[in-house]
């Protein structure tokens, strides 16, 4: 399993832009398997070695920084990458009515330290991506928030088994929903586990 992008990993942007679409059409079916809806707003997209090779060469391609580009691009999503012993998700609060979404994001202050995944009776609490503060000092959280969830051994073995619940939650008080999670979503995550 890749857990990092290297430098010799990215392609040619010209070459990138004529398998562009080919690239992103076959991911689409993977991603999906990846996603995980929590209440009526937020959704867990969870990454791999894949969707953030994919986004890196979409920044590159979009941007067109060169060579200047790659390294920042490579510690910006380098990160969100599994290393063998967590599920990383990008989470997103979709809100297309922006008066809505101002009100609802301003009373999600810290979201990103609620975030819970219970297996068999225990629960992992997720820990933020510590890159920037994603809550600002009047209590407003981003609409988007990176985090991890770290397994022991036990955990990902028990996270392995198929069939095995597993629920997604946020328990912050201003957003409390629960996802048992599908079991094509349990399969496709239980790959990043390689403890």
């Amino acid at each position: 399993m890749n857990t990092e992008i290297a430098r010799g990993d990215i392609m040619d942007m010209d070459a990138y832009g004529k398998v562009r679409a080919d690239k992103r059409r076959a991911l689409m079916p993977v991603k999906a398997r990846r996603r995980v809806a929590v209440g009526p707003d937020a959704t867990f997209y969870f990454e791999s070695y894949d969707t953030m090779w994919l986004q890196v060469h979409e920044m590159l391609f979009i941007e067109r920084g060169g060579d200047e580009q790659i390294d920042d691009e490579l510690s910006a999503y380098n990160p969100l990458i599994p290393k063998g012993d967590e599920l990383v998700a990008t989470v997103m609060f979709e809100i297309d009515d922006p008066m809505r979404r101002k009100a609802v994001l301003g009373k999600l202050g810290g979201v990103e330290e609620t975030m819970t995944m219970e297996i068999d009776g225990e629960t992992i609490v997720a820990e933020a991506e510590q890159d920037v503060d994603r809550t600002t000092a009047d209590g407003k959280a981003s609409s988007v928030q990176f985090v991890h969830f770290k397994f022991t051994p036990d955990q990902a073995a028990k996270f392995r088994e198929p069939g095995k619940r597993v629920v997604l939650g946020i328990t912050h008080p201003n957003y409390p929903h629960m996802t048992v999670m599908a079991e094509e979503v349990r399969a496709e995550l239980a790959g990043d586990l390689t403890i």
